[in-house]
């Protein structure tokens, strides 16, 4: 799967700040550090933004080459995500078939736990990031006990941060062998702040979060 699309962060950071995604500060994050950043790709609420955000996902996984047949997205962020992905990879001339989860399974009507294609040959999972990698696991499973495989993990933004121990949940993907494309990551916005400049407080803090818990 290859087109002459080519991907930069650059017009990503600016969709996640002119929304709101991506904010600078003090943010106490769930395992208690107290992060110089935040990103929520649940902040994306207009038509026009999880557009263009569609078509971003769309540019990285096309510039990849990757080999996929199908699209799953994990409930609940994950389901407009790979909805606005395959639209956008129709738009270009590929037009895959997508899937996601329901969290709890349904006893009547189609049933199941998974809506829409049957999850079949290389998928690729569709997410914003992965913090403990919870839901990407459930995904895993689902896609495997189909007699599916998974074939990436496509993110927007990989935080390269470690968790309990010294390794990171995309790190822990790609070490069981499975490729993980992200947008952007924490290294690029470090290179898109320095550049873009005023922003000084926020890159000096960025980076000395960095030296503490980068993995």
């Amino acid at each position: 799967m290859s087109s002459s699309s080519s991907y930069s962060g650059r017009e990503f950071f600016e969709l996640a700040l002119s929304s709101g995604v991506l904010r600078f500060g003090e943010f106490r994050l769930k395992s208690g550090r107290v992060s110089p950043y935040f990103f929520n790709l649940g902040l994306i609420t207009q038509g026009a933004a999880i557009a263009s955000l569609g078509r971003l996902y769309a540019q990285a996984l096309l510039s990849s080459s990757l080999s996929c047949d199908m699209l799953f997205g994990p409930a609940y962020k994950g389901i407009p995500l790979v909805t606005s992905l395959a639209i956008a990879l129709a738009e270009q001339g590929f037009d895959l078939p997508y899937a996601y989860n329901r969290k709890e399974a349904k006893d009547h009507g189609e049933g199941g736990r998974v809506v829409g294609a049957p999850l079949t040959g290389r998928v690729v999972i569709v997410d914003d990031v992965m913090t403990a990698g919870t839901a990407v696991r459930e995904s895993i499973d689902l896609i495997s006990t189909a007699g599916a495989t998974v074939a990436a993990i496509l993110i927007a933004f990989d935080r390269q941060e470690r968790g309990q121990d010294d390794k990171s949940a995309v790190g822990e993907m790609r070490a069981r062998g499975i490729q993980v494309i992200s947008l952007a990551s924490v290294g690029g916005l470090i290179e898109y702040l320095h550049n873009e400049g005023g922003h000084a407080t926020a890159l000096a803090r960025i980076q000395e979060y960095r030296k503490l818990y980068g993995c």
